[in-house]
């Protein structure tokens, strides 16, 4: 069996040094060692410039040296994204365009300038054509994309195939959703002592890389009995793209990897972060419109960097999806409901409109100021509603 083996590593850069230390510990050290004590073993990762960040902060340069090192190695290979992690088809163009060249200068500084970045993670998989084509503009020549993009119905498509896509020229490659929400050395280690695995099989799954240690605890250590599995074999996306049969060109349809097939019939394609009935992310969604209007209209104010320092943190995906009151469990997530880290992105987006110093912004401060009080008053009595509703009736 060829494991391709995709994962995402990222943590807000706003989030309390508490969270990136408990993920670092748990899962992300673990990966770096079990690559360390597996030289034959390789795996795709797209590290976000907003973890290097925080990485660098708490002092965990050791870690990035050891990464750079399993690079250097061949171990590992990087993809691009966005830098802070912002869903790519609901922000500005211009804005996505800048946090790809932002998150590839910080690789490029903490991994060398020589770095190559032939692939690209867009955050969540958030995909759509257009944002599709500004990544091939970029540079970049191929996607990794949840099967559901294939068809508006899981399954339909052959996840062992590497497709063109139609809008924009990109390889692409599908994970196998069914497969990747699984705890999948468990999945492999059973798939290998089926007398139906083939040598020649491939697995294609894509998770986030705190699956790892931090969601699922494994106390027996599946994963590092599976590699050494002398019937596994592991290759890199990109080694894919090269030696995968073709699956032709493919128009991919607008969608996330979790979008559900009633979600993409409804035409809600980004539902868990812009539900068209979250009172609280359309809110939301209108602030930060707002925000990134005035501020890119200020560009020659002496604050502007700061201001987009706080505006970058506010765009993160987190800010909305911690809005939707999702139960993400099965993919052993969290129930995606929690007030506070609303609040966080939103005072982020406030403090950005906050930090400009020319006095025309005044009446847009005002303005902001008014927006952000009533989404904290909208979500805080929603949030007691229903926890009155659940506890006390």
């Amino acid at each position: 069996m060829i494991w391709i083996n995709f994962l995402h590593l990222y943590q807000p850069v706003n989030t309390d040094p508490y969270v990136i230390e408990e993920a670092t510990e748990s899962s992300y050290k673990r990966l770096a060692k079990l690559l360390e004590a597996n030289p034959n073993l390789k795996f795709s990762l797209n590290i976000t410039g907003s973890l290097i960040l925080r990485w660098q902060e708490l002092g965990y340069t050791d870690l990035i040296a050891r990464f750079k090192s399993l690079l250097d190695k061949g171990q590992i290979e990087l993809t691009g994204s966005a830098a802070y992690h912002c869903l790519a088809p609901l922000v500005p163009w211009e804005e996505f365009r800048k946090q790809i060249r932002e998150n590839t200068k910080i690789l490029e500084e903490a991994f060398g300038n020589d770095l190559e970045l032939s692939g690209f993670f867009l955050p969540e998989m958030a995909y759509s054509a257009e944002v599709a084509g500004l990544i091939q503009e970029e540079g970049f020549s191929w996607l990794i994309l949840d099967e559901i993009a294939y068809n508006l119905n899981l399954g339909q498509a052959d996840t062992s195939l590497v497709y063109q896509d139609k809008n924009s020229g990109l390889k692409v490659v599908l994970r196998s959703r069914e497969f990747s929400n699984t705890y999948v050395p468990e999945l492999i280690l059973k798939k290998l002592t089926s007398k139906k695995s083939s040598q020649s099989d491939y697995l294609v799954t894509a998770t986030d890389g705190e699956l790892y240690g931090l969601r699922h605890n494994d106390p027996g250590q599946v994963l590092e009995k599976v590699v050494k599995n002398p019937s596994l074999k592991t290759r890199f996306v990109s080694e894919f793209v090269q030696v995968a049969r073709s699956g032709g060109e493919v128009a991919f349809q607008p969608c996330n990897w979790e979008s559900s097939e009633d979600e993409l019939q409804a035409g809600q394609p980004y539902h868990s972060w812009h539900n068209p009935d979250n009172t609280i992310q359309n809110m939301t969604w209108e602030l930060a419109r707002f925000v990134y209007a005035t501020i890119e209209s200020h560009t020659t104010d002496p604050n502007y960097h700061w201001a987009r320092w706080h505006l970058v943190r506010g765009f993160g995906s987190c800010t909305f999806w911690w809005a939707s009151a999702r139960d993400f469990g099965y993919i052993y997530g969290p129930f995606a409901w929690s007030p506070d880290e609303v609040e966080r992105g939103l005072n982020e987006l406030v403090r950005a409109v906050r930090s400009l110093e020319d006095p025309s912004t005044r009446s847009a401060k005002l303005q902001a100021e008014a927006k952000y009080i009533k989404i904290k008053e909208t979500l805080w009595h929603k949030h007691w509603e229903s926890y009155w509703k659940a506890n006390l009736e």
